[in-house]
């Protein structure tokens, strides 16, 4: 008898494996002008708990569903509740298979949001803009100028 795997790249996840799948708010710059688009992104475990201490976040509401919901062989799935207009992120299926393995080794974390459920309630903000297609630009005004004793021995 030979069992089926899920996800050939991660034998140890299921179909019915716990997840959470957050809706935030991003920005991408075109043409020097700033443009709002909505992702989808997988939580792990750990930015779950921080999210729910009230720090401000990019997210707007966060789903707790299974990775078979979204994630089938390499066909994404946008969830029930999400805008159609909404965009999943960069490598989606990798970073959704690395968080559901955060909640198979943090199990108390799976009670923050309940499976099937979608929570609203997050200190939402885009005061600090998350631009996902920021380049940065190293300049010689970046480099830090060294004290003069520094490299000498006294």
């Amino acid at each position: 008898m030979t069992t089926e795997i899920s996800y050939p790249h991660a034998p140890d996840l299921a179909a019915d494996d716990y997840i959470i799948i957050g809706l935030a708010t991003c920005f991408v710059k075109e043409d020097g002008e700033v443009h709002q688009v909505e992702v989808i992104e997988p939580i792990p475990s750990a930015a779950l708990e921080a999210l729910f201490k009230g720090i401000s976040t990019s997210y707007t509401l966060a789903c707790a569903t299974t990775l078979g919901s979204v994630l089938d062989g390499d066909q994404l799935i946008i969830p029930r509740g999400f805008p159609e207009s909404a965009q999943f992120s960069d490598e989606f299926a990798q970073r959704a298979i690395a968080a559901t393995r955060t909640y198979k080794r943090r199990e108390q974390a799976k009670s923050l949001i309940p499976l099937g459920t979608t929570y609203t309630e997050f200190n939402h903000s885009t005061e600090r803009k998350r631009v996902l297609n920021i380049t940065r630009v190293v300049t010689k005004e970046d480099n830090v100028k060294q004290h003069p004793h520094t490299h000498k021995v006294l």
